[in-house]
């Protein structure tokens, strides 16, 4: 049984997507992988704080039915960059259950072992869904804080949680809650202004996901905000020179009760969108990876619909908040219009074949990409947004729809398996981005 300390896998609970040729062998070895990667390591790879990637990685060939000599590989692979979770010179253990010595903690690295530790004894002695409700659902000072931290990070701390409540797992919902309290939270001021701003909007507006991404398009300003030199160009580029112009597009993507289903499916849509539209012919087809992390996240949102324990204010809360962090993602890579062209005139490596899984060739090769488990992440996510979305393939508002989520899989696949300087592009709507890549062969 999984518990706040151990993790076990059970075929009863592999994910959202439900993909054939799960065994108890590979739960099984799945499972020990995870727990030595609980035991031994940091979630942080290194002190630059570059995230550990392990449990999001095996979990997501556990999810694909992936062979146990697949995982093994891929753990091999990455366990020998890792940092240990207790280093020479880390210090010693703090009883965090004094207020001000957990909130002294927040954001400081070193400090991820004792919030590990503390999260693992409040999951023991409370279970799951009453700790996850306290600290980031009880709108205090510190579940304000704390939920804000959950989305810092490019989604990192989010998307393991939503691995942790998605497969059943306690102790890595605590290694989801640890990582948040470690990472800064300088969004809080968004959030929060874009909250107020929403609320000032009396009807909300209602505007479409991807109606808001041709305003973000069209507005110089913003457009332009965030400048390649930046380090983060959220930070030091939206919320720095437009960030009156951001409150007021986020502000106008809302969520009532009797949508949640549907405009968790037009998040996913619109993220897949602006994805994998975000292309430079000539140059050879790849991925932005800032982008990358919209789709990756967005998959979880499913199984934080599902919960029965998470209140109904919540759920929305939770969505509004990704999809508004989303704009601000695409907004932030000098936007282009996504070149839908692209995708459906994309001629595969490999096309599936006529008749079979058109997924089964997709989930092989990515599952033998030796890269840290974004690919396959993305390849999971979309799979699962093809499932997701197809009850709306006849609203405007879902632009990918039908056999593009295919197209697409295959672009990825085919992408990362190039043997490039760079298997993702990095911040795309920028000439700089791409100059390192090569043009299409004959262009």
């Amino acid at each position: 049984m999984a518990t706040s300390l151990k993790i076990e896998l059970s075929l009863a609970h592999r994910g959202v997507l439900k993909c054939p040729g799960g065994t108890t062998e590979i739960a099984k070895r799945t499972s020990e992988l995870l727990q030595e990667n609980h035991d031994r390591h940091h979630i942080y790879f290194n002190k630059g704080g570059f995230h550990n990637h392990i449990v999001h990685h095996l979990l997501s060939l556990y999810a694909l039915a992936s062979s146990p000599l697949v995982i093994d590989r891929q753990y091999e692979v990455n366990k020998s960059y890792q940092r240990p979770l207790q280093g020479p010179d880390e210090p010693p253990l703090v009883d965090l259950s004094d207020p001000a010595s957990f909130k002294d903690a927040l954001g400081r690295q070193e400090r991820y072992r004792d919030f590990l530790v503390f999260f693992q004894r409040e999951i023991d002695k409370k279970g799951c869904p009453a700790v996850l409700n306290e600290y980031l659902f009880q709108r205090d000072e510190r579940a304000e804080d704390m939920l804000v931290r959950m989305f810092m990070g490019f989604f990192h701390p989010l998307i393991h949680l939503g691995f942790g409540i998605e497969f059943k797992q306690p102790a890595i919902v605590a290694e989801a809650l640890a990582q948040a309290a470690i990472h800064d939270n300088w969004l809080a001021s968004f959030f929060f202004a874009v909250e107020k701003a929403a609320k000032d909007k009396d009807p909300p507006q209602g505007k479409t996901f991807v109606g808001l991404l041709g305003e973000i398009k069209a507005d110089s300003k913003l457009n332009h905000a965030a400048h390649w030199e930046d380090g983060n160009k959220i930070r030091d580029g939206i919320l720095k020179r437009a960030p009156d112009e951001m409150i007021d597009y986020a502000s106008q993507w809302s969520v009532s009760p009797d949508e949640l289903e549907r405009k968790n499916a037009e998040m996913i849509n619109a993220a897949v969108y602006f994805t994998a539209g975000a292309q430079r012919p000539p140059k050879v087809i790849k991925f932005d990876f800032y982008f990358m992390h919209c789709v990756n996240s967005s998959i979880f949102f499913s199984a934080f619909l599902a919960q029965p324990w998470l209140g109904e204010g919540d759920k929305i809360r939770l969505l509004e908040w990704k999809g508004r962090l989303d704009l601000a993602m695409y907004a932030s890579r000098r936007p282009q219009t996504p070149l839908m062209d692209e995708i459906h005139n994309y001629r595969p490596q490999a096309p599936s074949p006529a008749g079979g899984d058109p997924w089964g060739n997709i989930f092989d090769r990515v599952g033998r990409c030796e890269d840290d488990g974004h690919a396959v992440k993305l390849i999971r996510a979309l799979a699962h947004g093809e499932e997701v979305c197809a009850p709306y393939n006849d609203r405007e508002e879902f632009p990918v729809k039908d056999g593009m989520w295919q197209q697409i899989g295959h672009m990825v696949v085919d992408s990362v398996e190039r043997k490039d300087e760079d298997r993702w592009v990095r911040s795309a709507g920028f000439d700089e981005a791409w100059k390192k890549f090569p043009d299409r062969p004959g262009k």
